[in-house]
């Protein structure tokens, strides 16, 4: 009895299993991992994450260059032409309001025909002494020219001090290349704006110093025409 019990206890037993098993589903039993699968899944999103971390880090270089490129091509926003051309303008003036011999080829050549031309040994002492008298103001008047033109010179150069400080400033101050290039322009724009200034001045004080040679020239020209004219064709007295 006991054996036999035992059979059939073990056959319901195996029965209700296999009808426990039968009625579940089986995917509700079992969550199935993958190991390499997961590790696989995890390396291709860390590369496309490298991929995306690479495109923003490139666009990002894009921009800077792009920002670079455009501080380079910045103008300067400052410009010091319009003193420097008024600073020409005053010595252009200066020479321009000359009294006497104009500073112009044409009128040169006049007065110089006119007021250093040959001595005539006819001419009357009246003459002599008018012909002179125009020669000492055409003189003066070169002397007063010059002495305008330098004084005005130095009013410029006074007053490029600040010009010079700013374009300095600006210089050092520049935010790309362009700046930097133009700041230089003006700086050497100023130099050679005091360069013809210093060539006015030159031109000046030479017109001037050449009116007056010419004037000593023509004063010993006459006195030696009027000494011949008083002693004549006679030899002078001397004893025995």
């Amino acid at each position: 009895m006991t054996v036999g019990y035992r059979l059939v206890a073990l056959g319901a037993c195996a029965a209700l299993v296999a009808t426990s098993l039968g009625s579940a589903p089986a995917a509700a039993q079992f969550t199935v991992f993958d190991p390499s699968n997961y590790s696989q899944n995890l390396l291709t999103a860390a590369r496309t994450l490298q991929q995306v971390n690479n495109q923003i880090a490139a666009l990002q270089n894009q921009a800077r260059m792009l920002r670079n490129q455009a501080l380079q091509l910045k103008s300067l926003d400052y410009s010091a032409l319009a003193p420097m051309r008024e600073a020409l303008a005053k010595i252009d003036r200066a020479i321009a309001d000359a009294e006497g011999v104009a500073m112009d080829v044409r009128s040169t050549q006049a007065a110089l025909d006119q007021l250093f031309g040959s001595v005539e040994g006819t001419s009357s002492t009246g003459q002599l002494i008018a012909r002179a008298r125009a020669q000492a103001r055409a003189a003066m008047d070169g002397y007063r020219q010059s002495l305008k033109v330098q004084a005005q010179i130095v009013e410029n150069l006074q007053a490029d001090a600040p010009l010079i400080a700013e374009l300095v400033a600006q210089s050092q101050g520049a935010q790309g290349g362009l700046q930097a290039q133009q700041a230089a322009n003006q700086l050497q724009a100023l130099a050679i704006k005091q360069d013809q200034q210093l060539q006015a001045l030159i031109a000046a004080q030479s017109r001037a110093d050449a009116l007056e040679r010419a004037r000593q020239s023509q004063i010993l020209e006459a006195g030696k025409l009027s000494a011949r004219a008083f002693v004549g064709a006679r030899q002078a007295y001397t004893p025995d």
